[in-house]
């Protein structure tokens, strides 16, 4: 009823200064808003196993859209300030990832005690052999070696046969030659007859002939020595 009275230039007028008003008004909550800094929740606790509620020390404590984190100490306790839409990935060797998903909570300060699982992983069938060569393998190692060639064995020479003094006749004494030849009837006639027997006395006495005179020359001989004493 008001609005119909009032003449159509002031409905522009107000029209316009009411959305002016909502365009401050706008900015402002705007400005307040960019302004203000995002709200963070604390999360601490601890870590620890399962199965006997033993601590894990070193956990990894991450947060999944940064991928940043901290280490939990020795008795698995942490602390970590993320945002109220984060997860949180809890980790460990040998246990299996626990999630912690804030979901956008309007808590300023969370403790929680996370239990981890242990991993139960199933290996397969491991064949552990001997650090030892098969016998091919040594064979084959054999055969590539090469063998050091045999010794050079020295043969000494002989000495020579030593030579004598004197020289030595080597021939064989040549075989006398016999005094009666023929046949045994020429021997028993030199032995009976008697013109054997006057050769054999002939033969005695110029046998006795030359060993008087080999007598005597030797007698002369060391007659010499005899006289002479200073030699004896």
């Amino acid at each position: 009823m008001f609005l119909s009275a009032v003449p159509l230039f002031f409905k522009h007028r107000l029209l316009t200064i009411s959305l002016l008003l909502l365009v401050a008004v706008g900015a402002r909550q705007a400005r307040a808003q960019a302004g203000s800094p995002s709200p963070t929740v604390r999360v601490s606790g601890r870590v620890s196993a399962a199965e006997n509620k033993q601590p894990i020390p070193g956990a990894t404590v991450q947060v999944r859209r940064t991928r940043q984190g901290v280490a939990a100490g020795a008795e698995g306790e942490f602390f970590i300030i993320v945002l109220p839409t984060d997860t949180v990935v809890f980790r460990a060797i040998g246990y299996k990832p626990h999630l912690l998903a804030l979901s956008g909570t309007t808590l300023s300060q969370l403790v929680v005690q996370v239990k981890l699982v242990r991993d139960s992983v199933q290996l397969g069938e491991v064949r552990v052999t001997a650090d030892r060569p098969d016998r091919a393998a040594i064979n084959r190692a054999l055969r590539n070696i090469k063998r050091p060639a045999p010794p050079v064995v020295k043969i000494p020479k002989r000495a020579p046969k030593p030579k004598p003094l004197f020289a030595v006749d080597s021939t064989a004494p040549k075989p006398e030659a016999p005094t009666i030849s023929g046949s045994n009837v020429d021997w028993l006639y030199d032995q009976f007859s008697r013109q054997g027997k006057e050769r054999r006395k002939v033969d005695e006495l110029k046998a006795r002939d030359a060993a008087e005179k080999a007598r005597q020359k030797r007698a002369e001989y060391n007659k010499a020595f005899r006289d002479n004493r200073g030699y004896e």
